[in-house]
């Protein structure tokens, strides 16, 4: 466990040591590999299915499929962009499984 640690703090000591703005472990571009979205300057850390690789990928835009944000990081949807809600049905098993999927709304907008 130790080993683990001292490994986990010389990747971020390079990782900050790097000049480049776009970093290593943080500030990724879209379409880089992610585990968190935390990593992604979009802060969208995206896969297709529970198989497949995570990538950064934008945040969802107006009446686009979404998720509401959860603690896991990973999305099959992406959040909405700022200023936008994502209107879901947010039910447990549906944050627990991902499955809670809405369309992202302008909530200044009045509805008709």
């Amino acid at each position: 466990m130790e080993k683990v640690l001292v490994l986990l703090l010389v990747a971020l000591a390079v990782a900050y040591a790097v000049p480049d703005p776009r970093g290593i472990i943080i500030h990724l571009e879209d379409g880089e590999l992610c585990l968190n979205s935390l990593q992604c300057k979009s802060k969208c850390c995206h896969r297709d299915t529970g198989l497949s690789l995570a990538r950064c990928t934008p945040k969802a835009s107006e009446n686009s499929e979404c998720s509401a944000k959860t603690l896991y990081g990973v999305y099959y949807k992406c959040p909405c962009e700022r200023g936008l809600t994502c209107e879901v049905d947010k039910t447990i098993v549906g944050s627990i499984t991902n499955t809670n999927f809405g369309f992202c709304h302008d909530a200044g907008r009045s509805r008709k």
